[in-house]
């Protein structure tokens, strides 16, 4: 049996930091010892903290290596190593890669279909071990689209899907409800004119209005067939959270509002906000702050979005924000674990996998020493 012992250490257990020791075997936790005494052969960690890996359910970060520049595509295995091994030197030891479903045909100029050929090639790199870390699938359900139906009709239960998000970026509404930011936004991303953009809003709206009840139930139908999760996106309103309950969405993706996080919350669904929101000290598109979500006790889960060094220094800023530093690691730990169904990891506690991370934390900035998935280095 191969045998790690990591040692004077100041261990982030679920509800409380002690100082103490971690005993692995064969990647497993076995024991946990309190005190500060380091054992011939063990790892003395010097007082920093040992925290369960982070768990990242909602991350934009691989689209950024398959298209480095505008107009660039890198080849997809060498994006998704990379991406593997960012994720590994920000301490995410779990991640849930993010691939839309549901496109625009092209006379409309939407993107290609693309989920389920880059979905093959990250499974593959799995099965391969070229990957650090555990991947799972995050599909993408764009409800305002033409190809949903047929897209997720490509994908089953064996592909690792453990979250589906209801997506609708119907213009007028949750992320789009502000036709003006939208206006300047596509008008400088896609060159439209003014012409341009009222066709695109009217056939989009035309577009939703016609799909989306299908499409919505079609989205729930596969979730249950996958077994994943099913997630909404950008609640505004009470009503459309009662919707999503309806649904049986467990996770909402940045609700937009306090009224939609107060009615998540009384729904029992679990509310994750976006750590360089907290971090910048509000939404850059003017949505409600991450920080007054955790103040009001309505903040359950962070994400990294599309910055991976995020999450690890946001669950920090959580932590003393809150004055309880094993309150915000569980944000980025133990929450996420829970919600995605994932029994075997998000705490630190014999019997789970050893998915670990080593910080330090001078003036407060959290630096990662060392990173192991399963009792093996990897950072």
């Amino acid at each position: 049996m191969t045998e790690l012992v990591l040692a004077n250490a100041r261990l982030v257990l679920p509800h409380e930091t002690r100082s103490g020791a971690i005993i692995i075997k064969n990647g497993i936790i076995t024991a946990l010892e309190d005190g500060v005494r380091v054992p011939k052969g063990a790892v003395d960690c010097g007082g920093d903290l040992i925290c369960p890996g982070l768990i990242e359910l909602h991350t934009d970060n691989l689209e950024r290596h398959l298209t480095p520049r505008p107009g660039v595509d890198w080849p997809h295995p060498a994006a998704v190593v990379a991406h593997d091994r960012e994720l590994a030197g920000a301490g995410i030891t779990t991640v849930f890669d993010a691939l839309r479903v549901g496109t625009l045909d092209g006379s409309h100029g939407g993107a290609g279909r693309y989920a389920r050929a880059l979905s093959h090639e990250i499974l593959a790199l799995r099965a391969a071990g070229a990957l650090s870390i555990s991947h799972f699938l995050h599909l993408r359900a764009e409800i305002c689209s033409h190809s949903l139906l047929d897209e997720l009709d490509e994908f089953g239960a064996q592909d690792r899907i453990g979250i589906v998000s209801l997506m609708d970026h119907t213009p007028g509404q949750r992320q789009f409800a502000d036709l003006g930011q939208l206006r300047t936004y596509l008008k400088g991303k896609f060159n439209m004119n003014d012409a341009d953009f009222d066709a695109h809003v009217a056939m989009r709206r035309t577009l939703g209005d016609k799909m989306r009840t299908t499409h919505e139930a079609a989205v729930v139908a596969a979730a249950q067939r996958y077994g994943a999760t099913l997630a909404s996106h950008d609640d505004t309103t009470q009503g459309q959270v009662a919707v999503s309950a309806q649904h049986g969405v467990r996770l909402a993706e940045f609700p937009t509002t306090l009224a939609a996080a107060d009615a998540c919350h009384a729904h029992g669904i679990a509310v994750m906000m976006g750590a360089p929101n907290l971090i910048r000290g509000g939404s850059h598109s003017g949505n409600v702050a991450a920080a007054d979500l955790a103040q009001a006790g309505r903040l359950d889960i962070l994400s990294s979005d599309y910055v991976p060094a995020a999450l690890l220094q946001g669950a920090v800023r959580l932590g003393e924000m809150l004055g309880d530093m094993a309150r915000g690691i569980a944000m980025v730990t133990q929450a996420p674990a829970q919600v995605a169904g994932l029994a075997d990891r998000g705490r630190i506690a014999t019997g789970l996998r050893a998915d670990l991370l080593r910080v330090a934390l001078p003036a407060s900035v959290p630096v990662i020493r060392s990173v192991w998935v399963r009792g093996a280095r990897v950072a």
